[in-house]
């Protein structure tokens, strides 16, 4: 009987235990994309943080009352906000990415790119009043 020890470098240090939270977007106007995450992806505000600087939004699933989230956040000084090009898109597993998709355009979302077959997964595109992009994504049954 043989035993496999693996061993770290010198110097690295252990990590601890992290648990993922959430996901930042620093929007220019707060309650229209609420509403719009709200009727796009059935998300709403948990819980609101609302200090002299800035307000956000915790949204959850309803009845979700831990685990990840998408907080929607907003600066009160009148920066401007811009998309630059460093972040990929926000991903959410749907039943149906047609019907999600579809959905997502009648409710204010610009098309991005069209439902298609990726191996196992059905995956599209949109964008929301913003600009950035939603990845909707379901496993093909």
């Amino acid at each position: 009987m043989s035993e496999t020890v693996t061993e770290k470098p010198a110097g690295q240090a252990t990590a601890p235990s992290a648990t993922f939270g959430f996901v930042k977007l620093v929007v220019r106007e707060l309650e229209p994309m609420l509403d719009f995450y709200s009727r796009v992806l059935g998300l709403v505000a948990a819980q609101t943080i609302d200090t002299p600087e800035m307000t956000e939004k915790i949204l959850r699933k309803p009845g979700q009352e831990a685990g990840a989230g998408l907080i929607l956040y907003r600066h009160k000084d009148g920066r401007e906000v811009t998309l630059g090009n460093a972040y990929g898109p926000v991903g959410f597993y749907v039943r149906d990415v047609d019907a999600s998709y579809a959905h997502a355009v009648a409710a204010g979302a610009s098309p991005h790119r069209e439902p298609w077959d990726a191996g196992t997964l059905r995956v599209a595109f949109v964008l929301d009043p913003e600009g950035r992009e939603i990845e909707l994504v379901s496993v093909k049954r």
